[in-house]
C-alpha cells in the first residue's frame, strides 16, 4: 500500500465530528485486507483486530481519529447561511474560503468577506468572529431553507495535492494521515508472529472531546495502547522548542500521559531497527490527544503517544511528510513487537 494514496483518498472525503460515515466506510475498507475482522460501533468508531492466536494474549490498541474540523448550519439570512464550528476552527482561515456542505448532492459555498476597498481604516486589523460571517451558496432564502436544512454539516472544500517530492498538502491530514499510518502498520504486521492481539481503531469525535476514543477503548479493554496524532512541525514563524522538524521522523512523547516503561522499550526498538524518531515532552499530564482518555480507561492502560509532524494545523492546507508517515508505520510495527508473551514486563 502506498501511504500517500491512502491519505489522498481519506482526506478527499467529508466527515466532520459526528458525521464521519463516509470516512469510516473508507477506513473500514482500507483496513479489512490486513485484519481478521473489522466492525463499526454505535459511535461510528471503526475497530479492526488481528489476533495472534495465542491463549490469553494481551491486547494492544492502535488509535487515530478519523473526524475532521468543520461547520454546521444554524440559520439563514436572506439566503446566506449562518454557521457554527465543529471543533477548533480558526476564524482567520475563513474569509473567502470555499466550503462543501454535506447535502445530497453536496452544495458548494463560499464564506463572505468584505472587499478591502470598502473597509474603514483599522478594520483590516480587527479580529474576525465566526458569528459575523456567512456562507454564500447562491440561493434565495426559500431555496436555502429547502435544500440546506438546519444542522447540515460542512467542511473545507479542498483536495489533497503533492507538494514537492516528499510532502502532501490537504485538509484533514489531522488526523487521517495518521490513520493511513495505522493501515500501513497493519500491512507490515499482517504475517508477523506477535504476542498480542492488535486492535486498530479509527475513532470519532476527537475534535469535540475524544468521545469515540472513550467508548471504543472501554469496549476493547486494551492492556497497551499507542495513540497516533499530529504534532506541530517547524516553520520560520514558529519557536523551535515548541515544534519538531518535518522529515526527521515520528515524535515519541514523554510525560505523565505516557507509560514510561512501554515508551522506553519503543525507543530502544527504534534505535535497534534504525527507525528515525524525535522526542517530544508533554509535561502537563495532558497531551491534547486521545491518549488522555485512553490512558485512564477502566483500570488504566499502558499508553504511548506518537505524533506525526504537521505544518499549519487546523487549516485547509495542512502538510505532512510521506517519509515521516512511512517511518511512523514502521515504528508502530516495532511497538507491537515489544509486547512480551503474557503481556507483563519483568520488574
Amino acid at each position: 500500500m502506498e501511504i500517500g494514496n491512502a491519505m489522498e483518498e481519506l482526506c478527499g472525503l467529508y466527515g466532520p465530528s459526528g458525521f464521519e460515515e463516509s470516512a469510516g466506510d473508507a477506513a473500514k475498507r482500507l483496513l479489512s485486507p490486513f485484519v481478521d475482522e473489522v466492525n463499526t460501533d454505535v459511535m461510528g468508531n471503526v475497530i479492526g483486530v488481528k489476533r495472534c492466536g495465542k491463549e490469553n494474549a494481551p491486547k494492544l490498541l492502535f488509535d487515530a481519529h478519523i473526524d475532521e474540523i468543520g461547520f454546521i448550519v444554524t440559520g439563514y439570512e436572506e439566503g446566506f447561511l449562518r454557521f457554527a464550528s465543529l471543533g477548533g476552527i480558526d476564524a482567520r482561515m475563513l474569509p473567502a474560503c470555499c466550503v462543501r456542505l454535506m447535502t445530497e448532492p453536496p452544495v458548494f459555498g463560499v464564506i463572505d468577506t468584505m472587499p478591502p476597498h470598502v473597509l474603514k481604516e483599522g478594520e483590516t486589523d480587527e479580529t474576525i468572529k465566526i458569528d459575523d460571517l456567512f456562507i454564500d451558496v447562491g440561493m434565495t432564502q426559500e431555496e436555502a431553507e429547502k435544500k440546506i436544512p438546519l444542522g447540515t454539516p460542512g467542511v473545507y472544500a479542498r483536495s489533497a495535492r503533492r507538494l514537492g517530492d516528499d510532502l502532501i498538502c490537504s485538509k484533514t491530514l489531522d488526523d487521517r494521515s495518521c490513520f493511513a499510518c495505522l493501515v500501513r502498520a497493519a500491512e507490515l504486521l499482517k504475517d508477523e508472529d506477535l504476542n498480542a492481539d492488535v486492535y486498530y481503531m479509527g475513532s470519532t469525535q476527537e475534535e469535540v472531546g475524544s468521545r469515540g476514543a472513550k467508548t471504543g477503548a472501554f469496549a476493547v479493554d486494551p492492556d497497551y495502547a499507542v495513540i497516533v496524532d499530529v504534532g506541530f512541525a517547524s516553520t520560520p514563524d514558529c519557536s523551535t522548542w515548541e515544534t519538531k522538524k518535518l522529515g526527521s521522523g515520528c515524535v515519541i512523547g514523554r510525560g505523565p500521559n505516557m507509560n514510561r516503561q512501554f515508551t522506553d522499550r519503543i525507543v530502544k526498538a527504534a534505535e535497534e531497527k534504525g527507525i528515525p524518531y524525535q522526542i517530544g515532552v508533554e509535561p502537563y499530564g495532558h497531551s491534547g490527544t486521545n491518549a488522555e482518555v485512553i490512558q485512564v480507561t477502566r483500570e488504566g492502560v499502558a499508553t504511548a503517544l506518537f505524533s506525526l509532524p504537521l505544518r499549519y494545523m487546523h487549516t485547509p492546507v495542512e502538510v505532512v511528510s510521506l517519509t515521516d508517515a512511512e517511518n511512523t508505520a514502521k515504528l508502530l510495527a516495532a511497538a507491537a513487537a515489544v509486547i512480551p508473551e503474557g503481556g507483563s514486563y519483568d520488574a
